[in-house]
């Protein structure tokens, strides 16, 4: 597959990152809540994964993900970007994981799913999620811009955990028109930079052997996955929907699509990384 080897020009795919809130509503200093993920970069493999629970277990999955599993891949050099639930589907749960390159996903896996950690959970785990397979491969459109890396949720700063709502726009693109189909995209995405939204990440499929076949990923692609973090409900339904449905529109009409885009709205997770921060960081520059 054509790897988007002529790079989207003007897309940020870093986020803004605000200030956490203190327990008395003043903001902590940003810098030292940056300086601390640092070190926390340059993942240039990102699975895009989406399960299915079981009826009425989706809470309990949520639990046992961010009590359990979030540090444990940090530990082993990956990286649990966010997780989330997904709206209007009440049994699904989605995540993101960060690898630095291909070479470390199957490295990584291996320690983790034949690791203690896991050996000691999977049986209630997997017991709630008959469906895991669900999963995009992908990379960032721009090596140099891959998705931030959020301060992890702070107990006593945010007491009522993450904030904010994330989307996901997935585009089906027809094999062999990747970069045309980006240039379309270009001036659509821009449109996105409104306030209230910050850009998390422009992400394209990475086609190459599955090198962890114990994980399924899916082999339908290629796909072109933008990911923003909205502050609010308002933001969302004034301002973001109405630009969303007219750049689906437009990049429809286009034909290098395989089918319509899909908007997924999520909600993240007490623990996820990737939320809302209040305050008045920037974002990465293009």
């Amino acid at each position: 597959m054509n790897h988007f080897k002529r790079l989207l020009p003007g897309i940020v795919a870093g986020i803004a990152l605000g200030a956490a809130m203190s327990a008395h509503g003043k903001p902590a200093n940003e810098a030292p809540m940056m300086e601390g993920v640092q070190h926390l970069k340059d993942y240039q493999v990102v699975e895009f994964r989406r399960y299915v629970t079981a009826d009425g277990e989706l809470p309990h999955f949520v639990k046992y993900f961010d009590a359990y599993f979030p540090e444990a891949f940090e530990q082993l050099g990956a990286m649990v970007f966010g997780q989330f639930t997904e709206r209007g589907r009440p049994n699904r749960f989605t995540w993101l994981r960060g690898f630095h390159d291909i070479n470390a996903r199957p490295i990584v896996n291996a320690a983790f799913y034949y690791g203690p950690l896991w050996k000691e959970h999977r049986i209630k785990v997997n017991a709630i999620l008959p469906d895991s397979d669900n999963v995009m491969l992908l990379r960032p459109l721009h090596p140099e811009h891959g998705i931030s890396v959020l301060p992890a949720v702070d107990p006593v700063t945010e007491e009522r955990g993450a904030q904010g709502i994330v989307v996901a726009q997935i585009f089906a693109v027809k094999k062999g028109s990747e970069e045309a189909f980006a240039k379309q995209a270009e001036a659509a995405f821009d449109a996105y930079r409104i306030e209230g939204v910050h850009p998390a990440g422009v992400l394209v499929s990475l086609d190459v052997p599955n090198n962890f076949p114990q994980l399924p990923i899916r082999t339908d692609g290629p796909f072109l996955v933008w990911l923003g973090v909205l502050r609010d409900e308002a933001t969302l339904e004034r301002r973001l929907a109405p630009i969303l449905t007219s750049a689906e529109r437009s990049l429809t009409a286009g034909g290098l699509l395989r089918g319509a885009p899909e908007r997924v709205v999520m909600d993240p997770t007490p623990r996820s990384r990737l939320r809302w921060l209040a305050g008045t960081g920037a974002g990465v520059s293009p």
